[in-house]
């Protein structure tokens, strides 16, 4: 039996409209590359205009590959879901949320609802409660600070054994692919820096999925 795990790539935190058509340029080669089941596009905040005609630059480009467009705007203070909806993503992805109930009901029509930064179990499980569909666990803070790789390795390992809603379990090294693989995450997140300037990483990254087992 083959591994399963697909890959999502981030995005870097901040993305402005000035750094957009690099980012879109940089995201078609990487899909080129191989498949890629979702991008979270982690956009800088600005008003709702803006962020919308960002997401429409790169949702085509990525949906053209198949993969899905999830869009985080931490610090935006307006209606994320009516961003995405309006530029043509296919859902949204919060960090710490406090309304999941509110957004679950309004993001219909098969529309994703993503959770991060669920820096304890009781957070995370509340999320899974809320009836998201996947909870991300990793990736690097906007400040570029990495958490911890062993609690990270171990919330992915304790969330996927137990739970069936989804996991992104983010890498934030080539190294950690393999282990965060073999704890039988539905996702792997590709950190942005591990991608962007490398238009070879998804393949790369294929490969060495190719070579954990299935669980």
């Amino acid at each position: 039996m083959s591994n399963s795990t697909r890959l999502a790539l981030l995005g870097p935190h901040g993305l402005d409209a000035a750094g957009t058509e690099a980012f879109v340029s940089a995201l078609q080669a990487a899909c080129a590359d191989g498949e890629v089941a979702a991008v979270i596009l982690r956009l800088a905040a600005t008003d709702e205009r803006g962020l919308t005609a960002q997401v429409k630059q790169v949702a085509p480009v990525a949906q053209e590959h198949g993969a899905a467009l999830v869009v985080a705007c931490p610090g935006f203070t307006g209606d994320l879901a009516t961003v995405a909806i309006r530029g043509g993503a296919d859902g949204i992805h919060v960090d710490k949320p406090r309304d999941l109930k509110d957004l679950r009901g309004r993001l219909r029509d098969g529309r994703i609802l993503g959770v991060g930064g669920t820096e304890t179990k009781h957070t995370a499980m509340e999320a899974g409660e809320a009836g998201v569909d996947y909870v991300m666990f990793g990736g690097l803070y906007p400040d570029g600070a990495a958490p911890d790789a062993e609690t990270v390795l171990a919330r992915v390992s304790w969330w996927a054994e137990i739970f069936e809603t989804p996991c992104i379990a983010v890498a934030t090294s080539t190294d950690a692919i393999g282990p965060l693989s073999a704890t039988g995450a539905e996702f792997i997140g590709l950190e942005s820096d591990l991608w962007l300037a490398d238009p070879a990483a998804v393949g790369k990254a294929q490969q060495v999925l190719a070579q954990v087992p299935a669980r």
